[in-house]
């Protein structure tokens, strides 16, 4: 995967190895049509290893907070057609959010069946690492399925290690930035 800095925005140019062009860029209020159309092409056990449990689809709340992200509080980038927001496919998304009251932050990472494979969510997940030494928290943590073995590799090889989790069949993935 080739990556280019656009000069104006905060948007990066992506170009896969089998050709396609993509950009990364933050999430934005027009997304919200595309993220639940692509919701809509995801399979079960996407869904199930990202959100932890079936789903049919995204309610409205959750969509709206995640494509009007908090200033100062959440970070969101999405992966789409190079196309503007609202008009363009979205096949990856992740998210950092602040946990009140801490220095710490969650993060969440979804790529579709149709970008996997590609280096997508370790690109991803460096990023929202760097935002996250940015802004100077303390760690950031997310919840992974303990059979999502893909997940759970790419954040060990990132520097995170496993928690234990009150919940049965979930860990803790956690990176301590201090």
């Amino acid at each position: 995967m080739k990556r280019h800095r656009l000069a104006t925005t905060a948007q990066e140019r992506l170009v896969l190895d089998d050709g396609r062009e993509l950009l990364l860029r933050p999430i934005a209020p027009e997304d919200i049509d595309p993220i639940r159309a692509g919701f809509a092409l995801l399979s079960p056990e996407e869904i199930r290893l990202r959100y932890q449990h079936p789903m049919k689809s995204l309610s409205e709340d959750y969509l709206h907070r995640l494509t009007h992200p908090l200033r100062g509080r959440d970070h969101v980038l999405v992966v789409a057609e190079p196309l503007p927001p609202g008009d363009a496919l979205i096949g990856a998304v992740a998210r950092l959010s602040q946990v009140d009251g801490t220095h710490e932050a969650d993060f969440a990472i979804l790529v579709s069946h149709f970008l996997a494979g590609q280096g997508l969510g370790a690109l991803l997940l460096k990023k929202l690492v760097t935002h996250a030494r940015r802004r100077r928290l303390h760690a950031i943590h997310g919840d992974v399925l303990d059979d999502n073995a893909p997940m759970l590799r790419l954040a060990e090889t990132l520097g995170f290690h496993r928690e234990s989790s009150a919940t049965a069949g979930i860990v803790r993935m956690r990176l301590q930035l201090r």
